[in-house]
């Protein structure tokens, strides 16, 4: 989950003992339905753990995953020793992709454009990088469209932001990946409850592409 801001150093710690629980509540069976689609050369921005690569199809023929947090880059690596295709793990961010212009066929976001400092610029980097026909599949948590939940979403973000690395519950990422130029060719809405106890919040699964 990348930004430009600096995180609290404990944030990827914290982040590798979470997100497995997501995963085993259903956030695994997401991030497979995420890359079905994926195939040639694939940018998947905010790695983290490397959740993503063991669902990585035949088609893909090799996946550069850029997770700026040390800890979770470090398991993202053990993780690429695994995956099916190949996979390099670098330091880097979304919003400076280090690709050449429309070099990639695919890229991937899987609960990453939530915590980027500035989406506008992050997702200019997706459309720079990405070839004509080029894919962007979407993983999103995004803000409610209950009123009072949204409202909510709102209100607890500038604390939670600051908390969460720099998180965000109330974007509306899928008018934003319009914004950019991308056309949404599909989406599915749901809600999940990633953890015990949590609200079902609204998520995203999504692929949108270049013209």
């Amino acid at each position: 989950m990348p930004e430009t801001s600096p995180r609290h150093p404990s944030f990827g710690r914290s982040f590798a003992r979470v997100g497995p629980r997501m995963d085993a509540r259903g956030a695994a069976d997401h991030r497979r339905r995420l890359v079905a689609a994926a195939h040639g050369a694939v940018v998947e921005i905010g790695a983290g753990y490397g959740a993503t690569f063991p669902f990585y199809p035949a088609a893909v023929s090799g996946v550069l995953a850029l997770e700026p947090d040390p800890t979770l880059r470090e398991l993202a690596r053990a993780a690429a020793a695994r995956a099916p295709v190949p996979v390099t793990v670098e330091d880097g961010v979304a919003e400076s992709l280090p690709a050449a212009d429309s070099s990639v066929d695919v890229v991937v976001s899987s609960l990453v454009l939530c915590s980027v400092a500035d989406q506008a610029v992050a997702l200019a980097e997706v459309v720079r990088v990405l070839r004509p026909g080029g894919l962007l599949l979407f993983y999103e948590h995004v803000r409610s469209a209950h009123r009072i939940l949204g409202a909510a979403e709102d209100l607890v973000t500038p604390l939670w932001s600051r908390l969460a690395g720099g998180c965000h519950p109330n974007r509306n990422t899928a008018d934003s990946i319009a914004a950019a130029g991308l056309t949404v060719q599909g989406l599915e809405r749901f809600g999940f409850s990633a953890l015990p106890g949590n609200p079902r919040l609204a998520h995203l699964l999504g692929v949108a592409s270049k013209a």
